[in-house]
């Protein structure tokens, strides 16, 4: 059975779904965000309606819905978190919650539920880590391109095949994606554009089995090619992360790069000046807690973004 594997990383939590030696899911959590499924008691400060804002202690402002029609301003309710906050290009949407009554099925805790381990299984998390970062990944006979827009993300299918077997080729691509990339919201499927109705359902088909296992509604292929997903929302995707926090994501794989190189010495860990100030002091003590030894900064400006290296030198003397 696929099992949930999480790695307690220095400034982040990492947690893939497992099939073997195969990743098929995977989720991300940063210290402090407010997750979907987390519960607090919170002043509803604002109400408009069904909707509102509450103060999640210490002073965050939550969005809510589903309030009730007697809910006063002022009162403490039990809410519960149903998307993390979110930062999208020139907007930070606040986290959103709902009274805990209306909350309905909770929400798994992946990261609760999860069996901690020292790291994942070798190329692993490397791979989904590289997607996530470049927005591309290939299949037989072409490739998904990934980009975000504040509206939805969108996947455009890019290939020489002719377009329905270019179409059919993308199906399984993009269902194997989408949990790996951890999308949810509003997703469009650019496909080449299929001259025929029969074309069309065939592909529409293909889809339709493909994400069986993969909670969503969807609209039928229009005469474009194109196809909308709407998934569960519970926060930023990998691909959300790497478009508004590139930098922040890279300064955590060079920490996660030089906690896993073993041997006596020093860990010298060669980076972008760019991630050079993103490294948090007590994310490198900590490193230093975990490997048993000092850690040295260099920095590069010829070494791309995500392209931090680590070894062990010898101590100086």
């Amino acid at each position: 059975m696929p099992e949930w594997l999480v790695e307690e990383g220095i400034g982040e939590r990492r947690a893939l779904l497992m099939s073997g030696d195969t990743p098929i899911a995977a989720k991300v959590r940063w210290p402090g965000e407010l997750h979907a499924g987390a519960e607090f008691d919170g002043k509803l400060v604002r109400k408009s309606g069904a909707r509102g804002m509450a103060q999640h202690p210490p002073r965050r402002e939550v969005l809510i819905d589903k309030l009730p029609r007697d809910a006063a301003e002022g009162a403490s309710y039990r809410f519960v978190i149903t998307r993390a906050a979110m930062t999208e290009r020139g907007r930070f949407k606040l986290a959103a919650a709902r009274p805990a009554a209306d909350a309905g099925a909770p929400v798994p805790d992946r990261f609760e539920e999860g069996t901690p381990v020292r790291t994942f299984p070798a190329g692993a998390w490397e791979d989904v880590w590289h997607a996530a970062s470049s927005g591309e990944v290939e299949f037989s006979g072409g490739s998904l391109l990934f980009a975000v827009t504040p509206a939805m993300t969108l996947i455009d299918i890019d290939g020489s095949l002719p377009p329905r077997e270019l179409g059919l080729a993308a199906v399984p691509a993009i269902a194997h994606w989408l949990p790996l990339l951890d999308l949810g919201g509003m997703i469009g499927i650019d496909f080449p554009t299929l001259q025929t109705r029969a074309d069309r359902k065939a592909v529409d088909a293909a889809l339709e089995e493909a994400l069986s296992d993969f909670p969503h509604e969807r609209t039928a292929m229009n005469g474009f090619g194109f196809v909308q997903i709407v998934a569960r929302l519970e926060g930023p995707s990998l691909l959300h992360r790497f478009a508004t926090s590139r930098i922040g994501m890279a300064a955590r794989m060079a920490l996660r790069r030089a906690e896993t190189v073993e041997g006596p010495g020093v860990t010298l860990l060669t980076l972008h000046p760019a991630l050079k100030a993103k490294l948090k002091t007590e994310w490198l003590t900590e490193l230093e807690r975990r490997t048993a030894r000092p850690v040295r900064i260099e920095t590069d400006p010829g070494l791309a973004i995500e392209a931090a290296t680590a070894q062990i030198v010898v101590h100086d003397d």
